[in-house]
């Protein structure tokens, strides 16, 4: 079992503002919002770390919640559109070691930045693809 500040607002020992509950899924704003509105989705399951380790039940009961509530939040906040994001592991700027999914209401003109896109080299995206296929199998 891990132990993280959301497993602490799963207990209740911290205080947060949820918007969902049910038995396995708690979504709460984020305390540090990129935008008014800005969800986390989180399994109440401690035991998973990041999408590499949380059980397939878990992974289709915080998704399920993921999808309607991105709806709701887009409605409620007027917002242009939705980012969903999820960082997994220190290099990728998870910060907390938990399963969670941000859902971010979008506004025109806002200032929270897009990717930036690349070109694969001749050749690489060949063997990106390649290298894929292979891990799947």
């Amino acid at each position: 079992m891990s132990e993280t500040v959301f497993s602490k607002i799963i207990r209740g020992e911290l205080p947060s503002h949820t918007v969902y509950e049910d038995e396995h899924v708690l979504a709460f704003l984020d305390i540090h919002p990129v935008s008014p509105g800005h969800t986390l989705v989180i399994p109440k399951n401690t035991d998973a770390h990041t999408i590499f380790d949380i059980s397939e039940s878990d992974w289709l009961a915080v998704t399920k919640v993921v999808r309607m509530l991105a709806s709701a939040i887009e409605k409620a906040t007027d917002a242009d559109g939705i980012n969903l994001m999820m960082n997994n592991r220190e290099h990728a700027g998870q910060v907390v070691d938990h399963p969670h999914i941000h859902i971010i209401p979008r506004f025109k003109g806002d200032t929270h930045p897009q990717w930036s896109h690349k070109t694969y080299k001749e050749g690489k995206d060949i063997e990106v693809r390649e290298k894929i296929k292979k891990a799947l199998s």
